[in-house]
């Protein structure tokens, strides 16, 4: 074991040493007790508000199938941040943004993707009211007494975007005392370290209670050189795997002009670009100094990039109330968190895709030809890396502040009990973004100039004499290097959001039935939304070129808002009761209808229904409708994006009826046959700008569906301790918004969806022009369906402890995606069972960004917990089942996964064991900690850089620390 051991140490030390100093003050309480108050431990049965419902009731059970991670379970992983433990349940598919994703994860934040329809699809909640930044990292881990998470669909209780489900994250209230908690962490590869501290303290009494808490933690980033699996690129092409990566390397990728072809064997025909050999005279265009370009000129970007992204957060809450009077109790909630991170890429790219354009003249151009996005057949095309300017990184640093407050209590009308809230929630975030190692394009002067006879350029007047030494072809001569260190400069960029709800709530009883009290629950909510961002000037991305002053991560201001009224109601009839084979019979009946501004209106209805033939079985099934309203992101971002694609429909054109969809995608391409993309056959990433749906000029409306679960809670009285599940779920969704991606782009269009044609931008050769725009709309629909599983067995007391077992799984059964329903010639993606390569059509319709989508049939959990005396201990298993890269030649599911049509690889399944031990030591308050996470040290699967965007497999599913060590250090006062 190579734990940290200095910081390990120096934890333990602190906190036995605070651990006597509590014992002395306080004497030798029992450990084993939380600090909870008397009124907390109340026998009394209470009704309460289960996730999924607005009606208070006594039963836990209920139709909604809400699965619950008590406070118990989320110390024994050991995991800093609430965003890494959510997403390991099984209910979560088809990709997730998480600190391994190295692109899009340098924020800080997780997200939560409930049944693979995304983060965007699913509701995220701090005791049922929303949470701004939807992130679960955004909120101290210490603060929570349990997660309730209802993986189905629920937008008659909760409104838009609680489609794939709701995550409630439930805080902890009527604490007495204080705790101090020291944790480490270290993987076995003597990195990715990680530490953090808590403080928390409560006082309740008969007017009210207070609790707050203080926390710090801190992630050590780990570079992809620092594992097997990720340190090359790796590239797989038939049968042989390359170290390679991407075509912009730091000697060039230089398209090769016609006069110089017959200097170099058999004209460079093969790829038809040279490159600069390492100390070769880029002015003199030989063989001695140039060589053909091929796969082993390849930059290999992997080793710099990061399979675990840096992250430092320091945050609090505080939540309490006070009773002003036997009926009436003000309370306030609140979150705050600070988080520090950053990614970082490979060296910034440098050539024609990014808007550069090399005069025919220039000092350092020995081809005599122009260097450009090609608008004339003798245009020519290059791309380079500049590594002498550093690797690029951006710097956030985001603060994310919620608070709900208000007043809620009690009235009695004609003996039925009444309960009421009226409240605000407001939730703010900033994010400061500082993008470095970019550089000032315009200050890389390339335009004409002459040489002097020691070859350095003869400066026109008025241009700075150290930007138009910059030698484009080589950027390791000392001019370039002395250029582009100049011209490298810092962006920073912010963004702002507000989130603004008043919400007033009502339940109670109306009357009674012969099997029961009527119960009704309504309300109203007011919301306003509000974003902006304003990036710095040199970010700003050109749509008439796709590019920015700093040649890439270019983005766009976004200004906006909107708001939302609704109004709810929920009911609760008792039908039968006390019956031969009924034991209980309820239905409930819900409605919510939302007023939209710019969207109109939306009526949203539920009805649900729970049914006992006996005490030991509960039979439940809701059907509900579901809806999503486009956020403020989809409808106004605009901003750069790199795709990769890995067919056109052009390829081999030969010309087609004016008019007809595929001559409205091939435009500018040869109609002789010859015309190939070579960003598909290189697998190069293009060049394209993601457009909001406003700014794209596209109508936009509501996406809508149907969301049902039906299923089953058995727990025999036989068998003491014993409960099962099963439910069977089913989401329809129509009109989904999605950012249209290059791919499917190109498809849609060629199968007859021609109003996407005119967002393609080709260049005078028929190639993919960074001015493509990949507009945000409403395209295609999702169905899918399941089973979810899941079996607890608390074993009856052993003379050596108790046993708890427990297992929950969830089998997909399919998961379809229609890209434009209606055109006949629109693909259907058949997406269970498969992963989707980044660049495929099927991922660019992808819920969240995070580089590959992986949907695998099963997914499982399993867990042994073992409690005896000041001792327990705890092994936890996550599977995650078998899963196919690519499908028959021709078919929607075909990904080309090694560059050839019809190749189909299959991955087994993997399986992660995590353990846990811990011990009480009563006598000074203090409890120890030890676990081991992905204890046998599971690599994972091997998906290859030509199908992925980091890492060379899944970093959204699957370990990319291997084993990791943890320990954690608890004292009471």
């Amino acid at each position: 074991m190579r734990l940290g051991e200095n910081k390990l140490c120096a934890s333990v030390r602190l906190a036995l040493s605070l651990g006597v100093l509590a014992a002395g003050t306080y004497g030798t309480a029992a450990f084993a007790q939380d600090g909870s108050s008397d009124h907390a431990k109340s026998k009394t049965l209470e009704t309460v508000t289960v996730t999924g419902s607005l009606i208070r009731r006594v039963d836990v059970e209920t139709a909604s199938p809400v699965v619950t991670i008590d406070r118990a379970q989320i110390q024994a992983t050991g995991k800093q941040t609430l965003g890494d433990l959510v997403q390991q349940l099984p209910a979560m598919t088809g990709g997730n943004v998480n600190p391994q994703t190295n692109n899009s994860g340098g924020t800080g934040g997780s997200t939560i993707n409930l049944r693979g329809l995304g983060s965007k699809r699913t509701l995220i909640l701090i005791d049922g009211q929303r949470l701004l930044s939807k992130d679960p990292n955004a909120i101290p881990a210490d603060a929570i007494e349990r997660i309730e998470v209802l993986p189905t669909g629920a937008s008659a209780t909760y409104g838009s975007d609680a489609i794939g489900g709701v995550v409630n994250f439930i805080l902890r209230k009527n604490y007495q005392g204080a705790t101090f908690t020291a944790n480490v962490g270290q993987s076995d590869r003597n990195d990715g370290e990680q530490s953090g501290y808590t403080f928390t303290f409560g006082q309740t009494s008969d007017k009210g209670s207070i609790m707050a808490g203080l926390n710090y933690n801190k992630q050590d980033g780990v570079l992809s050189g620092n594992r097997d699996f990720s340190r090359n690129a790796l590239s797989l092409s038939g049968t042989q795997v390359r170290v390679g990566g991407s075509s912009n390397t730091p000697y060039g990728h230089i398209q090769l002009p016609t006069d110089f072809k017959g200097l170099f064997p058999g004209g460079c025909s093969s790829s038809g670009y040279i490159t600069l050999n390492p100390g070769g005279n880029s002015q003199v265009v030989t063989p001695a100094n140039y060589h053909c370009y091929g796969n082993a000129d390849k930059y290999n970007y992997a080793a710099v990039n990061l399979i675990m992204t840096p992250q430092e957060r320091t945050g609090g809450f505080i939540n309490g109330d006070y009773h002003l009077g036997d009926h009436v109790t003000a309370y306030v909630d609140a979150v705050y968190q600070k988080t520090s991170a950053n990614f970082q890429l490979a060296p910034a790219v440098y050539g024609t895709g990014t808007g550069v354009v090399v005069a025919s003249d220039n000092a350092f151009n020995p081809f005599g030809a122009t260097y450009q996005t090609p608008v004339a057949a003798t245009d020519q095309r290059f791309g380079s890396r500049l590594v002498t300017g550093g690797v690029r990184a951006a710097f956030t640093g985001r603060t994310d502040a919620q608070i709900n407050t208000g007043f809620k209590g009690d009235f009695t009308v004609w003996d039925k009990n009444w309960n009421w809230d009226v409240g605000f929630n407001y939730g703010h975030q900033s994010q400061s973004i500082t993008t470095t190692g970019l550089a000032d394009q315009s200050k890389l002067y390339t335009g004409s100039s002459t040489r002097n006879p020691d070859g350095t350029a003869l400066c026109p007047p008025g241009t700075d004499p150290v930007a138009c030494q910059f030698n484009p072809f080589d950027i390791h001569a000392p001019g370039s290097i002395a250029a582009i260190k100049a011209a490298s400069t810092a962006a920073p960029s912010n963004i702002y959001t507000i989130q603004k709800t008043w919400h007033a709530g009502l339940s109670g009883e109306l009357f009674s039935l012969p099997a029961g009290a009527v119960q009704l629950a309504g309300g109203f909510e007011y919301r306003k939304d509000y974003q902006h961002s304003v990036p710095s000037p040199q970010l700003v991305v050109d749509p008439s070129t796709g590019s920015c002053v700093l040649g890439s991560q270019c983005l766009s201001a976004v200004q906006g808002g909107y708001s939302t009224k609704d109004l709810y109601a929920e009911t609760l009839i008792p039908v039968l009761a006390g019956l031969p084979g009924v034991q209980s019979l309820n239905l409930i009946i819900g409605d919510r209808y939302s007023r939209i501004q710019g969207f109109g209106s939306t009526n949203n209805f539920k009805f649900a229904m729970e049914y006992k033939p006996f005490d030991d079985l509960l039979l439940r099934g809701t059907m509900q409708d579901v809806f999503r309203a486009p956020s403020l992101t989809e409808l106004y971002a605009s901003g750069s994006d790199a795709p990769m694609i890995h067919t056109d429909p052009c390829t081999g054109y030969r010309g087609a009826p004016a008019g007809s969809p595929l001559a409205l995608a091939c435009q500018n391409v040869p109609i002789d046959g010859s015309f190939t993309n070579t960003n598909a056959v290189e697998r190069n990433q293009a060049g394209t700008i993601v457009q909001g749906a406003r700014v794209a000029g596209i109508p936009i409306k509501p996406e809508h569906g149907k969301s049902y679960d039906f299923g089953l809670v058995y727990s025999p009285s036989y068998i003491p301790g014993l409960s099962t599940t099963v439910d069977l779920w089913r989401v329809n969704l129509q009109d989904t918004i999605t950012t249209v991606g290059l791919q499917s782009l190109l498809n849609v269009c060629a199968a007859g969806a021609t109003q996407y044609c005119q967002f393609i931008a080709r260049d005078a050769t028929g190639q993919i022009s960074p001015a493509t725009i990949e507009p945000v709309a409403n395209l295609g629909s999702i169905n899918t369906s399941g089973i979810d599983w899941s079996a607890n067995y608390k074993l009856p007391q052993f003379s050596f402890g108790q046993i708890n077992v427990g297992v929950s799984a969830t089998y997909l059964k399919y998961y379809n995606q229609d890209t434009a329903p209606g055109v006949a010639a629109a693909d259907i993606y058949r997406n269970a069972g498969h992963v989707l390569p980044y660049g495929s059509a099927a991922s660019a319709a992808c819920p969240d960004n995070s580089g590959v989508c992986l949907f695998p049939r099963w997914r499982g959990q399993g867990f042994v917990n073992w409690q005896e005396g000041g001792w327990s201990a705890q092994w936890r298993m996550r599977y995650i089942g078998r899963f196919q890269n690519g499908g028959a030649a021709g078919s929607p599911q075909d990904s080309y996964p090694d560059g050839n049509s019809g190749t189909i690889l299959k991955y087994g399944s993997t399986i992660y064991n995590d353990v846990s031990l811990g011990y009480n030591i009563a006598p000074i308050s203090t409890r120890v900690d030890f676990g081991v996470n992905n204890l046998f040290d599971k690599q994972p699967p091997m998906l290859y850089a030509n199908n992925t965007l980091n890492a060379n497999t899944d970093p959204s599913d699957f370990d990319l620390m291997g084993r990791y060590w943890w320990a954690r250090v608890t004292v009471k006062f």
